[in-house]
């Protein structure tokens, strides 16, 4: 199981959050405390951020390596300052390869996406449903082999193909669709996903059947203001308080979480 973060809000320089907590994500990918399947988390690993202004796309960096391997990455993130990023470590699926093309964030034009969880029996279940129900534009986008691509790229092409949709009306069509197909095949699913535009981020925590991975969420007000989510607390008491906001909130199962362009979270259910 990956270990996901993402945060909106006013800028900041990615190490305040991807590096200097005590449970950083650094840290979740070496000894993650919520991992329901896996032991650690190093497979690789993946940065998105906005610049500020924002550009017309995000940028990203991404490698196979153990995150705690790159010596580059402590003064990529010191030198980046985002108010929006994504990040995440690989804990790959028994059967992919480590490849980079396999490594996420996973970007369509302004979006950026990670997803946190698998397709039971991906190559033989939901591998040819899912790219026989893409775009030709879409189809030929897909680089690697992983389920995560497959499920973003549905994403993706759900909100292209109806412009008038928001990002969490995609996502949420999207969840619909591959759970139809889990119940058809017998399999299972699990699909945690954080969705960003730069103006907003959309966030799901859903699985069928079984319950989803760990997901959490902490309005920030030191040193900045804003919003996180991550798959485990950075940095947290036993009462779940923080040093950067007041206390870690356990998204709950079958939820969809929406932060708006005040920050503003609301959530709904699946």
């Amino acid at each position: 199981m990956c270990r996901l973060l993402g945060y909106l809000g006013d800028p900041v320089s990615l190490e305040t959050f991807l590096i200097q907590p005590k449970h950083s994500l650094v840290a979740q990918s070496y000894q993650p405390q919520e991992m329901t399947a896996g032991l650690i988390n190093a497979d690789g690993f993946g940065l998105g951020w906005y610049a500020s202004p924002p550009d017309q796309h995000p940028y990203y960096y991404r490698h196979t390596l153990p995150i705690w391997n790159d010596p580059n990455l402590g003064e990529l993130c010191r030198y980046v300052v985002s108010g929006s990023f994504l990040a995440y470590v690989r804990s790959a699926t028994l059967g992919q390869s480590l490849q980079l093309s396999n490594c996420q964030p996973f970007r369509d034009r302004h979006i950026l996406g990670i997803h946190n969880g698998f397709i039971e029996n991906f190559r033989q279940t939901l591998y040819r449903p899912l790219r026989d129900c893409l775009s030709d534009e879409r189809y030929q986008t897909l680089e690697g082999t992983t389920d995560s691509e497959h499920i973003l790229a549905l994403v993706y092409d759900t909100l292209a193909q109806n412009t008038e949709l928001t990002l969490a009306e995609a996502l949420t069509q999207a969840l619909s669709r591959l759970k139809a197909w889990a119940t058809s095949y017998n399999i299972r699913v699990s699909l945690n996903i954080i969705l960003s535009d730069h103006q907003s981020m959309v966030v799901s925590r859903f699985a069928y059947p079984d319950p989803p991975p760990s997901l959490y969420w902490l309005a920030v007000d030191h040193p900045v203001t804003g919003v996180l989510v991550a798959s485990e607390p950075l940095d947290a008491d036993a009462q779940m308080r923080s040093h950067f906001g007041d206390c870690w909130q356990p998204i709950a199962a079958d939820t969809l979480l929406t932060i708006n362009t005040r920050q503003q979270v609301e959530t709904h259910a699946l």
